[in-house]
């Protein structure tokens, strides 16, 4: 019933002109910001004045700023089934991608780091039109309808996806040269190593530095954010490499604060757009 439902409202956002879903997606973002519990908002806020340096007021401003995007994302995620390959390169540009056309000729496939930062979703469907063989990892929906709905709209990009669960089919896709895109900037619990962030240690995914020293392949640190006319911009960094010593764990934990280090340039630079919402330092030693 609700996947029905949210392809109906799927429909009817992609006839709009873009300046109406922008508004929209602007008001269904102030509600979002008005939803956010208090303590949750609170928790963002003081990460935020911890990270940046920033006072109360400009704290609560990037605060609101990362809450209310996500009306945005969202009318962004409903009208991606109306982009294709034709019509992609007016909605987002891809800056630097000789980097990844370069790793992809190493013929070890590629893995792609990112971060919750931008609208990620469009940035894995973008890619994908572009022309570059994209396997995305998804966090498997708890609602059925809208992991349906989430993964058809992945696929007619022409994303391959697999669940995070599915790292042997990682493998797999990278052993037969394809993309495999890897979120790494949220709080990884007892499976994450603990590297610097903003100054503070925090638990990190390792799956991306796992993986490159496994098959030997190249990581392109990417990221995208949106332009003031509600374009994008895909921003690519040249490939890393694991350097492969006779400790694995060293490798992994030296590559993960790399990649880490980009990502905290990345949310410095635009700090509107990341998911400060997320409780990042859960697992940290100095949250304890």
């Amino acid at each position: 019933m609700l996947y029905k439902f949210v392809k109906i409202i799927s429909s009817i956002v992609s006839m709009l002109p873009q300046a109406v879903r922008q508004n929209i997606g602007n008001l269904l973002g102030e509600v979002c910001w008005l939803l956010v519990p208090p303590k949750r908002k609170t928790m963002a806020v003081n990460n935020i004045m911890c990270s940046l340096d920033a006072d109360t007021m400009q704290a609560t401003t990037i605060a609101k700023r990362s809450a209310a995007r996500f009306g945005r994302m969202f009318m962004e995620v409903l009208y991606m089934p109306k982009l294709n390959k034709d019509n992609i390169r007016k909605s987002v540009h891809i800056e630097n991608s000789q980097y990844l056309k370069d790793a992809l000729d190493c013929g070890k496939g590629v893995i792609i780091a990112t971060a919750h930062s931008g609208n990620w979703e469009l940035f894995g469907a973008a890619l994908a039109m572009y022309g570059f063989p994209i396997v995305g990892v998804a966090q498997k929906q708890t609602n059925a309808d809208m992991d349906r709905f989430m993964i058809e709209t992945r696929t007619m990009a022409g994303m391959h996806i697999t669940y995070k669960s599915g790292v042997r089919e990682m493998v797999k896709m990278l052993g037969e040269g394809k993309i495999v895109g890897l979120l790494m900037d949220q709080d990884a619990g007892n499976d994450g190593v603990m590297v610097e962030f903003f100054g503070r240690l925090a638990s990190t995914p390792q799956g991306a530095a796992a993986l490159a020293r496994m098959k030997d392949a190249p990581i392109v640190p990417a990221f995208i954010t949106a332009n003031a006319d509600g374009t994008h911009k895909a921003i690519l960094h040249p490939p890393i490499w694991v350097q492969k010593t006779s400790s694995r764990e060293a490798d992994i934990l030296s590559t993960t604060q790399q990649l880490t280090n980009i990502v905290e340039q990345h949310i410095r630079r635009y700090p509107h757009e990341w998911f400060w919402l997320h409780n990042r330092w859960k697992n940290s030693p100095n949250s304890k």
